[in-house]
């Protein structure tokens, strides 16, 4: 992957397909890479250019174990854009990745086309304050559990009933959490930027065309919390995805891929002149 100098660290990143630029902004402890297997072959097919990217805390980009903000990552998020010479772009963002996207649009909203926020919120809360707080003191203890344990809870955590039930999907989905679990110094910071602040008030000002989807078996941002915020922007629009959990970009791609090229497709229709025959 190339690197470039941003905002004071070295990012890691790939460029795929021609056409108007997407971006594609991870979650926590998850890799750019993440994206390669469904939503950027989907992208690129229709006629996209997708641009993935490893955020500050995620080698090989630059780890930062010293710790950073959300405001770190979105200025990553602007520099980045502005390399690419490309701007306005479109972005989407899942869990912490869209956190940033939508800290950027009230930034530097002449980055940004359109916003995509998966698994999102605009608040915490306390049982999902308690568990981020509580999985720092973990990271911090210097406990090291045993893989196998710590891939079925991740399982538990972050998918839906109807994959934990399928007997063949879960098992390589264990193997897959087993073989790359989140870890690290950088991740353990990309933690600690959690529980959120309440920014209900701060995305009213939001002016980026913003689609808001959620993942109807999220345990760890449920759909309530994405309706929430598709409420706090102005004019944002909400998608609820069924029988997907948070990572459901990844258990559900064709469906939320779907979604993604539907709402692209609107705006570019609504920028497109009208013709007469």
């Amino acid at each position: 992957m190339p690197v470039v100098s941003v905002n004071g660290i070295r990012l890691h990143y790939g460029v795929h397909g021609q056409g108007e630029p997407v971006v594609l902004v991870s979650g926590a402890g998850t890799s750019g890479q993440s994206w390669l297997l469904h939503q950027v072959p989907d992208l690129v097919a229709a006629g996209y250019q997708v641009c993935v990217y490893d955020s500050r805390g995620i080698p090989p980009t630059d780890e930062c174990a010293e710790g950073f903000t959300v405001d770190d990552l979105a200025a990553d998020l602007a520099g980045l854009v502005e390399h690419l010479g490309a701007a306005p772009v479109r972005l989407v963002g899942t869990s912490m990745g869209a956190y940033t996207v939508q800290e950027l649009a009230l930034r530097r909203p002449e980055l940004i086309r359109q916003a995509v926020l998966m698994a999102s919120r605009a608040h915490p809360d306390v049982l999902r304050a308690q568990l981020a707080t509580s999985e720092i003191e973990l990271a911090d203890s210097g406990v090291g559990l045993p893989p196998p344990y710590r891939a079925a809870v991740r399982a538990t955590q972050m998918l839906s009933p109807a994959t934990m039930d399928d007997e063949l999907a879960i098992r390589d989905w264990l193997a897959l959490f087993e073989l790359a679990p989140p870890d690290g110094p950088g991740v353990r910071a990309q933690l600690a930027l959690q529980p959120m602040p309440d920014r209900r008030a701060a995305y009213a000002r939001i002016t980026v065309p913003c689609h808001v989807i959620s993942f109807g078996d999220d345990l760890i941002t449920p759909p309530r919390f994405g309706r929430e915020l598709a409420a706090c922007i102005p004019h944002a629009t909400f998608d609820l995805v069924e029988k997907a959990g948070h990572l459901g970009y990844l258990e559900r791609p064709g469906i939320v891929d779907g979604i993604i090229l539907k709402h692209f497709a609107g705006a570019r229709a609504r920028t497109q002149k009208p013709t007469h025959t």
